[in-house]
């Protein structure tokens, strides 16, 4: 299973800003990791030094390894469209991300971790894999035994709305209605960086 399960909130002062959610250490020390924080002199990134930090962030953001995404970016590459843009669309709909997405989950890790116990369905099926591609018209919902976890009743309370989701949150039952557009993205990502690091 390809995921990272380092220091979070290093990760988020690494990048300057909290790719993981709402998280008070990185409020508290906003400045890069290490020793001299602030202090340090650093030089200024080189053009691909930014492109590299770009396509990290992503990872991070969407709890991929180099290997996933670099494949998920080939998919991209064969779609019609941005490749970028194209990319972007592949992450939201990995099923990890959607149940984190319709609110079932508090954070992409939580979702992760519902998905491989078993918790959420897909069409109907239970389904385990939290890099299956959701395509749109398909159904995603909470396993009938898993409805009253408190950690889904909590999300759902609190849970944000998507353009391209519909959500039930009485049947713990949402649905994929359409790829979404980029504007409607609200992660901070400039996509054409990671496509022209691969390009090179």
């Amino acid at each position: 299973m390809a995921r990272y399960t380092g220091p979070k909130t290093k990760i988020a002062r690494r990048f300057g800003e909290p790719i993981f959610g709402t998280d008070k250490d990185f409020e508290k020390r906003n400045y890069p990791p290490g020793q001299h924080g602030l202090a340090r002199k650093r030089k200024k990134l080189s053009e691909y030094g930014v492109q590299l930090k770009e396509k990290q962030k992503v990872k991070y953001t969407y709890g991929l390894l180099e290997r996933q995404f670099r494949n998920l970016y080939e998919k991209a590459s064969r779609m019609k469209g941005q490749k970028g843009e194209n990319l972007i669309q592949l992450l939201e709909s990995r099923l990890d991300n959607i149940v984190y997405r319709l609110g079932i989950a508090p954070t992409r890790a939580a979702a992760r971790q519902l998905v491989t116990h078993c918790h959420i369905t897909l069409n109907g099926e239970i389904c385990n894999v939290p890099s299956a591609l959701v395509k749109p018209g398909d159904t995603v919902a909470v396993r009938e035994r898993s409805k009253s976890l408190e950690v889904i009743q909590n999300s759902v309370a609190s849970a944000a709305k998507y353009s391209w989701l519909e959500f039930d949150a009485k049947g713990l039952t949402g649905k994929y209605l359409n790829y979404p557009v980029r504007a409607e993205i609200p992660e901070n990502i400039t996509e054409q960086l990671i496509v022209e690091l691969y390009s090179k």
